[in-house]
């Protein structure tokens, strides 16, 4: 399937046709740029959430659903806005959710109940995942054929390091600023990255979809009935999900407690570690393209699964330094494994028709909401009954139930996805 060619800014020749041409650089940068930048404020919450917490009074078992409600907004997004890219121009849909999320940041900086909080972290999730998402399927839709594995491995690359800096960004704005600060600079970020965007993004030329609205959000019930690599791959992406916000969603809460004591800027930095994993990883996409997709599968997954180990010793040496080593290297691997496996999913899901990329990112996409929720919700009231030991227990459970329908499914994949 070929999708078709998109139209390149003013002042740049497009090469003859017979000649394979590759999506300018530049181009490629803003997609990452922009898509990190969007799905950061989605995550800004995590190492904040006992600022959260202390400030209206909500208790550490519960404090995960500031998180949950941020993935009910993305939910949200992905069954009712992201489908719209397929129907409606996407440069002009792309800037009215830009100036809806800058309204939704700057409306959790202002909150002053855990009502108000909720509602605009909703807000948060649902328009930050609506862009985030939007721009990934932009990309796969003015990727040319043989390189669209690699220029949506490179989008979702910035998409990882944007999700792993937002912990770094939110640890020392919010030592600094206090976290309504993060919110309100994250408001004015997004509108510095909103022009680029406008005048930079190409002029896709993909026949919109005929279906009125809710036709279209039906018909994702009927792409996900018939693509079996759509069932698959989602699947594998609710459990890998799960297992990295159970980790994300409770680190804060011992490092921020005895012996440890760490400031948010200290517990922030540990997502630089995870920065090193997602760029190794960013080469799945590359690997996608040449039909080694199971096998970088498989291995992302055995990844995911061994980094529980080392991430499992600051349970048992609270206070070593040996220990802090150790979580580091179980955090590269967990981004590893994470980021490999995701990029592959989506450079195959990308491979049907250019016409519904829209519809098929955010089918695929729900399977990560649900399990990016689930996982918060029951991390933090693991750790709350069970502590860090209980955590890592539990993502290891998950990251093994994942390798498990790997292998329970590979079979069936094998000729859709092996070149």
């Amino acid at each position: 399937m070929k999708t078709q060619p998109y139209q390149l800014p003013a002042g740049q020749v497009e090469q003859p046709r017979d000649q394979p041409m590759g999506m300018p650089a530049a181009l490629v940068l803003l997609f990452a740029v922009a898509s990190g930048m969007s799905v950061a404020n989605v995550y800004y919450a995590q190492p904040l959430l006992d600022a959260l917490a202390e400030e209206f009074h909500i208790s550490y078992a519960a404090v995960g659903g500031v998180i949950t409600a941020t993935q009910l907004g993305c939910a949200l997004a992905l069954l009712l806005l992201v489908p719209l890219g397929d129907q409606l121009d996407r440069r002009q849909l792309m800037a009215w959710q830009l100036a809806g999320l800058v309204v939704a940041l700057l409306a959790v900086g202002a909150a002053q109940t855990t009502a108000m909080l909720m509602g605009a972290m909703l807000a948060v999730g649902l328009l930050g995942t609506a862009m985030t998402q939007g721009l990934i399927a932009y990309a796969a839709s003015a990727a040319r054929p043989h390189e669209q594995g690699r220029v949506v491995g490179s989008a979702q690359g910035g998409v990882f390091i944007g999700l792993l800096l937002a912990r770094v960004f939110a640890g020392v704005v919010g030592d600094a600023a206090g976290w309504r600060g993060v919110y309100y600079c994250s408001a004015a970020m997004m509108v510095v990255i909103g022009l680029p965007l406008w005048w930079r993004l190409p002029l896709l030329h993909l026949k919109p979809s005929s279906l009125s609205y809710l036709p279209l959000i039906a018909s994702m019930g009927g792409l996900l009935r018939r693509d079996r690599v759509l069932q698959v791959r989602g699947v594998l992406a609710m459990l890998m999900f799960a297992a990295f916000s159970i980790f994300w969603s409770s680190l804060v809460l011992p490092l921020r407690a005895a012996p440890f004591g760490y400031s948010h800027t200290a517990i922030g930095m540990f997502g630089l570690a995870g920065v090193a994993g997602a760029l190794a990883a960013a080469r799945a996409g590359r690997w996608s393209d040449q039909g080694f997709a199971q096998r970088s599968s498989v291995a992302a997954l055995a990844v995911l699964l061994l980094a529980w180990l080392p991430l499992g010793v600051l349970g048992c040496a609270p206070g070593a330094a040996w220990a802090l080593w150790a979580l580091v290297l179980g955090i590269v691997l967990l981004d590893l494994g994470g980021q490999a496996l995701h990029v592959t999913n989506q450079s195959l899901i990308f491979r049907r028709q250019a016409g519904a990329h829209s519809r098929l990112v955010a089918a695929y996409m729900l399977f990560y909401a649900v399990g990016s929720g689930l996982g918060a919700i029951s991390a933090t009231a693991i750790y709350a009954h069970a502590g860090w030991r209980g955590v890592c227990m539990l993502g290891a459970a998950v990251s093994g139930a994942a390798l498990v329908f790997w292998w329970m499914t590979r079979r069936y994949m094998e000729d859709e996805t092996v070149g």
